[in-house]
């Protein structure tokens, strides 16, 4: 499948020949969050050229990682058992590089399966085995999600409030939150979360439930 060959007999090398070619990776990202049409992908990815998607999805149809399947006279693409193992390494990759972030620039956009696997990847299930069930309703930016908790499951859906515990919105300093770096009085204090419906108590076992590990 790759176009570079290494040339070293190793797992690294051949998972990197497999997913390391620019946009594979986040193709994987974004399929993890459900199965996708061809223009949903692509709207997911908006600065992907259409030529590199369609390569990039044959690429990994042939490595077995995706594949191709008819529903109801469309096509989605979904992951495979194979491509489904990724899971832990994208997760461990979101989580690594979320300490690294900074303020985003203009032209970055924040989708919602991005934000997501940011939220997958923060996710203290051994936390939230302790806390009640919590319904949250999370504006970020221009991206609404519905984000329930239930002990060590953790369940989220595009969309806005809907019988939920509270309702909050947040820009890019939410990760100030969830890296610890801000308390949760602190962040509704500033303004960098706005708590929209709900106790603002809550917004502390949000904090608790989402953190980026040290």
């Amino acid at each position: 499948m790759a176009a570079r060959e290494y040339g070293q007999y190793c797992g690294v090398t051949r998972a990197l020949e497999l997913v390391g070619e620019r946009w594979a990776l986040l193709i994987v990202r974004d399929l993890l969050v459900g199965p996708r049409r061809y223009g949903e992908l692509a709207a997911g990815l908006p600065r992907i050229p259409s030529n590199v998607l369609a390569t990039r999805l044959k690429e990994l149809q042939a490595a077995g990682i995706i594949r191709r399947a008819p529903r109801s006279r469309i096509i989605i693409y979904e992951l495979t058992a194979y491509g489904h193992e990724l899971e832990p390494v994208v997760l461990a990759l979101s989580a690594w590089g979320f300490k690294a972030l900074d303020e985003p620039r203009d032209e970055q956009v924040v989708t919602p399966d991005a934000l997501t696997i940011a939220l997958r990847s923060t996710f203290q299930a051994d936390a939230a085995a302790l806390l009640p069930a919590t319904a949250y309703a999370a504006r970020l930016g221009e991206v609404d999600l519905q984000v329930r908790v239930a002990g060590p499951t953790l369940a989220i859906a595009r969309g806005g409030a809907e019988d939920v515990d509270l309702s909050f919105a947040a820009g890019p300093g939410i990760r100030r939150l969830l890296s610890g770096d801000l308390a949760p009085a602190r962040a509704i204090e500033t303004g960098i979360v706005r708590v929209l419906t709900g106790a603002p108590e809550l917004l502390d076992r949000f904090a608790r439930t989402f953190r980026v590990a040290a």
